[in-house]
């Protein structure tokens, strides 16, 4: 029997091959970012099962279609195994969409034009920190968009959460037992800044003096009233041997104080299930995790568009699925052609309640795609899986500059072993008219001071 060059299981012997040998480069008919680079887009590097779920599934699922406990063996290989459990045991569904084709409607229009542009540029100084190749810090956007290690895409990772050089989101978290219960529920907001790899506000590429900062990070909590005025401000420092900074605002004593920054697998608050150490798959230093290394690679279905839900004014989402209907969020998926599959150990923290954690990365972008973090036993704990997208749909959009808003529009962090889950999505405002913005310089004297969240507190 000949087997033709490219049948249906081409692209599963393909990776299975290069997973084996050790190699990264992305792409299957040719190097993907060359594909990127000449067009815009990844259809030459891969064959048509790979752009299509019809095509991958043979028919079975199509644009449009909802996969549920009824149809979910068909494409138990294309979900990470607790989404995969959540759908076939818990009622969880997830509406399909066509596979995106354009680059840059895949993450921010400036982080991949910088990227682009400051292509093999980059370097690990002696300290293994990413710098130029004349040993200045980043430039902007991804310094490795061709990853040749599974550090390579954790350091690209680390360097930028958000892909915007000053963010803010409002967000609303929802905190649910096993039973469905809504256990807690939290008004909050999150602001993030780079001084370094700037792209769009000036100064750029660097904030004068403070080249030897990463970035700045706080959240506070503006309801309930228990939670009120609570907040917490990371500094990092550039090199990503350090441990952040991390400081807490705490209203009962109306004094800022300063906390053990190790402690980063515990919730910041009741009842959630998310911990620092979570944030983008990457919320430490890159060299507090270690034995970085690719375990598979492969499509996967995720939710890499249709995040934001224009059609409600303050952008809240719909739920699902679960006890009580409201466990899961109202999810869209869509094929992704190559997955990067990376494990890593927590090395420099001895009591961490978890023993690795595995991350997939889309090969076209390096936006992490889902996470599934394991116990001390191995055993499956936690997931955390968050769905992205351009700010625009039905003839409306929120534009970031000269081109629509991209970003989370809303996140799971699921904890399989009690059933408990924390939901999380960015809304346009929450109360005392903190609303979302991007790439505003006022986001840092607002929220990222010590007397910005002083000043937060008492109000």
């Amino acid at each position: 029997m000949r087997i033709r060059r490219y049948d249906h299981d081409y692209s599963r012997r393909y990776f299975l091959k290069q997973t084996a040998r050790g190699a990264l480069s992305a792409g299957v008919l040719m190097p993907l970012w060359q594909a990127l680079a000449q067009s815009g887009e990844a259809a030459k590097a891969y064959p048509d099962e790979l752009l299509s779920i019809e095509s991958y599934s043979k028919g079975r699922i199509k644009t449009g279609d909802e996969i549920t406990a009824a149809n979910v063996e068909w494409v138990q290989e294309l979900l990470e195994p607790i989404k995969y459990h959540q759908v076939a045991k818990l009622g969880r569904r997830l509406r399909v969409a066509k596979t995106t084709s354009e680059l840059m409607r895949l993450s921010p229009w400036e982080y991949l034009e910088a990227t682009l542009r400051n292509q093999g540029k980059a370097k690990f100084d002696a300290r293994g920190n990413v710098v130029t190749t004349d040993g200045k810090p980043w430039i902007g956007g991804n310094p490795f968009p061709n990853p040749q290690s599974a550090l390579e895409l954790f350091a690209g990772l680390t360097l930028s959460w958000g892909r915007h050089d000053t963010s803010f989101y409002a967000m609303k978290e929802y905190d649910l037992s096993a039973d469905g219960d809504l256990r807690f529920s939290y008004e909050c907001g999150w602001a993030e800044l780079s001084p370094v790899a700037r792209v769009s506000i000036d100064p750029k590429p660097y904030w004068p003096g403070h080249e030897d900062k990463l970035r700045l990070q706080s959240v506070f909590f503006q309801s309930p009233d228990s939670a009120k005025g609570t907040s917490f401000l990371n500094i990092w420092p550039y090199d990503q041997s350090t441990f952040p900074e991390l400081y807490g605002y705490v209203p009962a004593f109306k004094r800022m104080r300063q906390f053990p920054t190790d402690q980063r697998f515990e919730p910041l608050i009741p009842g959630s299930t998310l911990y620092l150490s979570d944030a983008w798959a990457a919320g430490d230093p890159l060299y507090t995790w270690g034995n970085y290394r690719i375990v598979g690679r492969g499509p996967l279905l995720a939710a890499v568009s249709g995040g934001w839900n224009g059609s409600h004014s303050n952008w809240q989402h719909g739920t699902h699925g679960g006890p009580k209907g409201r466990t899961f969020w109202d999810t869209t998926v869509e094929l992704v052609p190559e997955a990067i599959v990376v494990e890593a150990e927590p090395v420099k923290f001895p009591r961490a309640p978890v023993s690795k954690k595995r991350v997939w990365f889309d090969a076209r972008t390096q936006l992490p795609i889902a996470m599934v973090s394991f116990d001390r036993r191995g055993e499956p704990y936690r997931s955390f899986d968050g769905a992205y997208g351009l700010y625009e749909a039905d003839g409306k959009s929120v534009m970031d500059g000269k081109h629509p808003y991209w970003s989370w529009g809303h996140a799971h962090a699921f904890d399989i072993q009690t059933g408990s889950m924390t939901r999380l999505e960015q809304v346009r405002t929450i109360s005392g008219g903190h609303a979302t913005k991007v790439n505003d310089a006022g986001i840092y004297e607002k929220y990222l001071t010590h007397a910005a969240l002083m000043r937060l507190g008492a109000n």
